[in-house]
């Protein structure tokens, strides 16, 4: 549903005040009462984690190493710009690597489907699954909430490595490398309340968290994204509660650079179209106060922005009213906008990082070799011998 705001609100007046994200970030009053239904899902988490620690729950090996991408908290962290960037490094070592998703949120409009070869089947990609498909077209994807079945089949197709989407707390399928990403703007979920002091820090439904701090201490790398969004007195803060949380993890900082700005044809508009220009926004991401600020930070003045909830499927009711100004949105809300007649936008960031990349460079050099790719090496050795 669209927030209630005006035709045209100044910068400062961001309209946000609707959206859940913000009605668990206040403290008192009736959210409150969510706190038992929280405890709850944390004695839940808990236990779960437990009993796979103690593997009394089955875990799945498969033969093709796998590398999890995943967080603590429901919301949007930069996973799929991390994701893209190992399923890259890996091609630059050689590596045909798949992509594993559960696949939330509805399908929406435009292409949505690819095509497993090895088993003649179709599965509906969301938008991020058709965001993953336009950066990286030549890459196996599958959407499957059951992720050991959606593993094999992409095993099937022969890749030489798994990269999960979202997929810290799917534990019964083995990975040989957990990336944890906490985003500094909100680690534990929330951000700080408007009217200040600590963000709240609480289990779903009360806040955000799907697991304790605590769980941090199974990965093998935590990237703080968005790193530019701090001061350094900030960034050290946080890297000491994580080290508090994992003793000895290596930690890795990153941001979400913007890279491109093009037209809803393609067209390439240059990042400097901003600068100086007033322009209406719309998105439906995890974080739409990140889109904002770097929007902004381009250069240009945000006069409305429209906010719908992750994932949200739009109609061309959504966005009436939009077409004075250039409407700029994200690259995983784009793919869902064709119903928009309007001067649309496309702002593309990637992850770049401000240190540790050699840290994830080295983890993904260890990963185990799956039988396919020396297979593979050994007949193009045969072929050149």
């Amino acid at each position: 549903m669209l927030l209630k705001q005006g035709a045209a609100r100044p910068a400062d007046h961001f309209p946000m005040s609707e959206r859940l994200e913000r009605r668990l970030a206040r403290r008192g009053g009736r959210v409150e009462f969510l706190r038992l239904p929280a405890a709850l899902f944390g004695v839940a988490a808990r236990a779960r984690s437990a009993l796979y620690d103690r593997r009394l729950l089955p875990v799945t090996e498969l033969d093709v190493p796998v590398v999890s991408v995943g967080n603590l908290t429901a919301g949007g962290t930069g996973k799929t710009p991390m994701v893209a960037w190992i399923v890259r490094a890996l091609a630059g070592r050689g590596w045909r690597a798949g992509i594993l998703s559960r696949g939330y949120g509805p399908s929406g409009y435009g292409p949505s489907r690819v095509r497993s070869r090895a088993e003649g089947l179709t599965r509906n990609l969301n938008d991020e699954g058709r965001l993953l498909a336009r950066l990286l077209p030549d890459v196996p994807h599958v959407q499957d909430k059951h992720r050991v079945r959606g593993a094999w089949l992409l095993a099937r197709q022969g890749v030489d490595a798994i990269v999960v989407d979202d997929g810290f707390q799917h534990r019964r399928l083995h990975r040989d490398l957990d990336v944890v990403l906490v985003d500094v703007t909100r680690p534990w979920g929330l951000a700080a309340p408007p009217e200040g002091g600590e963000p709240v820090r609480a289990f779903l439904p009360r806040g955000l968290l799907r697991e304790p701090p605590p769980a941090l201490a199974r990965a093998d790398v935590i990237v703080i994204t968005r790193a530019d969004a701090a001061s350094e007195a900030e960034l050290a803060r946080l890297s000491g509660r994580i080290e508090a949380f994992a003793p000895g993890r290596p930690i890795a900082l990153a941001r979400h650079a913007p890279v491109a700005l093009r037209a809803a044809d393609g067209t390439d508009a240059g990042l400097g179209f901003l600068g100086g220009r007033a322009v209406d926004l719309v998105s439906g991401v995890g974080n739409p106060e990140a889109f904002e600020a770097t929007v902004r930070a381009l250069g240009a003045t945000v006069r409305e922005h429209r906010v719908f909830p992750d994932h949200h499927d739009y109609g061309p009711e959504d966005l009436a009213g939009y077409g004075e100004r250039p409407v700029v949105t994200t690259a995983k809300d784009a793919v869902k906008l064709e119903c928009f007649a309007g001067p649309l936008y496309v702002l593309d960031v990637e992850l770049e990082f401000v240190s540790g990349e050699s840290v994830l460079h080295a983890l993904l050099e260890a990963l185990p070799e799956s039988p396919r790719l020396l297979e593979r090496r050994a007949l193009h050795e045969g072929l050149h011998g």
